[in-house]
């Protein structure tokens, strides 16, 4: 078996059996490439099937030194992934990185926004253009619902669910789910579909992605980074923010007024409840004030 035919079924068998992404196929597929390029430059001939846990280390210690303890822990999960792959396809026996010690990293807190900070961003939007009320409500909906830019960016009409109060939401690995959406946002969504994306020369493929961009065809992910970036300097914010930031702030503001952290796990997609936990980092005023109000010897 070549390196190169093994990564192509990979990449098969995480499209057509784990349902994931392109954007989570290129990422798992980008550890294997970093090897197959080290065994290439190092003239090094030896197979999927046959390279060895001794093998693997000299790799990962070649590279260490260029990589933070955050990228080493993802490559290795990375190979980890691959090897589990080949052991499931009955292609190996046993993964050579079960011995390879994952390095431990501190989980880092999403940064998140305050409703002083959404306002100043969102007002800072030039409503003049005709772009303008489509990043109003890019960003409105970023945040009301939670999503991931992939989400947004792949938004259908029909998937807008608006008497009962509901959107349409295709996550991570085709999943569906449908959260909640308010009126608000409703109403933003209802202007810029029938004033300014009416008017747009939608292009065929894309006549049911609600937001586009000029030449009527998807925004891309850049776009919208992009779009958030240009309003973060344009109010002299002193935060590294992205989209994902307002992801981050929902889940946040709502934990923080008292939501349900299984009902926020549901909302984001998360598919374990310990992915959502990390939205426990609220003030310690914020505790106190929940242990005063529930507990039965308050």
């Amino acid at each position: 078996m070549k390196w190169n035919n093994a990564l192509q079924d990979y990449k098969y068998y995480l499209k057509l059996e784990k349902g994931l992404s392109e954007n989570s196929i290129d990422a798992y597929s980008r550890d294997v490439k970093k090897l197959i390029s080290y065994l290439e430059e190092n003239e090094i001939s030896i197979s999927p099937i046959l390279i060895q846990l001794e093998d693997l280390q000299q790799f990962i210690y070649a590279i260490a030194s260029n990589l933070n303890t955050r990228s080493q822990a993802r490559l290795v999960s990375g190979l980890r992934n691959f090897f589990d792959y080949l052991v499931f396809e009955d292609y190996r026996k046993e993964n050579p990185t079960d011995l390879i010690e994952t390095p431990k990293i501190g989980r880092k807190l999403p940064d998140t926004l305050s409703l002083e900070e959404i306002d100043l961003l969102i007002n800072a939007i030039d409503l003049s253009k005709p772009q303008g009320e489509r990043n109003r409500t890019i960003l409105e909906t970023l945040y009301s619902c939670g999503l991931r830019v992939s989400e947004l960016i792949n938004l259908q009409l029909s998937d807008l669910f608006f008497e009962e109060g509901f959107i349409r939401v295709i996550g991570k690995g085709n999943k569906q789910r449908f959260v909640p959406i308010n009126h608000q946002t409703q109403k933003y969504i209802g202007l810029y579909v029938n004033d300014i994306r009416s008017h747009i020369n939608v292009q065929k493929g894309f006549e049911d992605t609600v937001f586009l961009n000029r030449r009527g065809k998807k925004l891309t992910r850049v776009m919208i980074f992009t779009i958030v970036k240009n309003l973060a300097i344009k109010i002299d914010l002193n935060k590294k923010i992205s989209p994902h930031t307002f992801r981050h702030s929902f889940a946040t503001h709502l934990l923080e007024r008292g939501a349900d952290l299984r009902a926020i796990q549901q909302m984001l997609g998360h598919e374990s409840i310990t992915t959502t936990e990390i939205y426990m980092h609220l003030d310690k005023s914020f505790l106190k004030e929940v242990v005063n109000t529930f507990h039965p010897r308050k």
